[in-house]
């Protein structure tokens, strides 16, 4: 989904359309959060995610093929493809459909972000790539906003609380995938693998609802879930694509991260003014060490890098 790599912009000025996008990019994928939550109020996470990733896959294509790329993905790179879709895909989109069913969309939001963090400690598994000393920083303040979080929570419950668990899963997941997907070497675009993976993540998912659940009535979905389908569809799944990957190629990484950084926090406000969540001083306290730990693992190597070039 938000697994492009991202290159850094020749060009130190920064375009104002560019801008405008990375504003639009995180307010899109913010008040993504609140509004899917309303979708799954009447229509099934596997229904759902199933319509999610077929608009997405044909959204994306349509993109490659208007901007003349090709469309087609290597043979021999179709166990790469397959693997990376089951943790990026899959695994995310499924994870995080159930795990905003449970909790509220503001606390849910603030795990799903804590992904770079799992990502750096993937890229050393993975990679080899080295844990820095930010790297454990940023950890530590990860885990430091889970505790806050759902610390009370499992004291409580003596047992994890299950959504917490589904949007850990799911942002474990996407870690793993996004290093995945750095890792291999692909031909095609970038915009036309992450169609294909998509849609290779579409087939099981709705074979799965095929089979287990009857379509959902587009003609008895009340008003505020039709508006909430559409927005899904026509904005984050379509929009935020096409937005990012232009961010990504006309911002330096730093600047492109600062979008990352403030998704968690659209999303937590939003929650509260969409859904009436309360963000009490649990979810300020989590979302300040989440955000913390995005700037250390995402923000802090790019600053310090450009200091000590010569």
């Amino acid at each position: 989904m938000e697994q492009a790599p991202v290159q850094r912009a020749s060009n130190p000025a920064l375009p104002r359309a560019g801008l405008l996008l990375l504003i639009g990019l995180t307010f899109v994928w913010g008040f993504n959060w609140p509004v899917m939550k309303i979708a799954l109020t009447e229509i099934s996470v596997w229904w759902f995610r199933g319509a999610c990733l077929v608009f997405g896959g044909f959204g994306l294509l349509a993109l490659a093929a208007i901007s003349g790329q090709r469309l087609t993905v290597a043979r021999h790179e179709f166990g790469a493809l397959l693997l990376t879709s089951v943790f990026a895909v899959m695994g995310w989109h499924v994870l995080t459909g159930f795990g905003v069913t449970m909790m509220p969309a503001g606390r849910a939001v603030i795990i799903a972000f804590t992904m770079p963090v799992w990502a750096a400690l993937a890229s050393a598994w993975l990679l080899g790539e080295r844990i820095t000393p930010l790297t454990v920083i940023g950890l530590v303040l990860g885990l430091c906003g889970l505790a806050v979080l759902i610390g009370p929570d499992l004291v409580a419950l003596e047992q994890a609380p299950i959504g917490a668990l589904f949007m850990l899963g799911g942002a474990i997941c996407w870690a793993i995938g996004t290093v995945l997907f750095k890792r291999f070497a692909w031909t095609a675009s970038v915009v036309t693998t992450m169609a294909w993976q998509l849609l290779a993540a579409a087939i099981p998912v709705t074979a799965i609802a095929v089979w287990t659940e009857p379509p959902p009535n587009p003609f008895a979905l009340s008003e505020p879930v039709l508006w909430a389908l559409a927005y899904v569809l026509l904005l984050p799944m379509t929009f935020g694509q096409w937005a990012y990957f232009r961010i990504v190629k006309l911002f330096p990484a730093t600047v492109a991260a600062l979008g990352t950084l403030a998704i968690p926090i659209v999303g937590v406000y939003s929650s509260a003014i969409l859904l009436g969540e309360a963000v009490g001083n649990r979810e300020v306290i989590a979302l300040g060490l989440t955000c913390a730990a995005l700037a250390t693992i995402l923000l802090l190597p790019n600053i310090l890098a450009r200091r000590t070039r010569p």
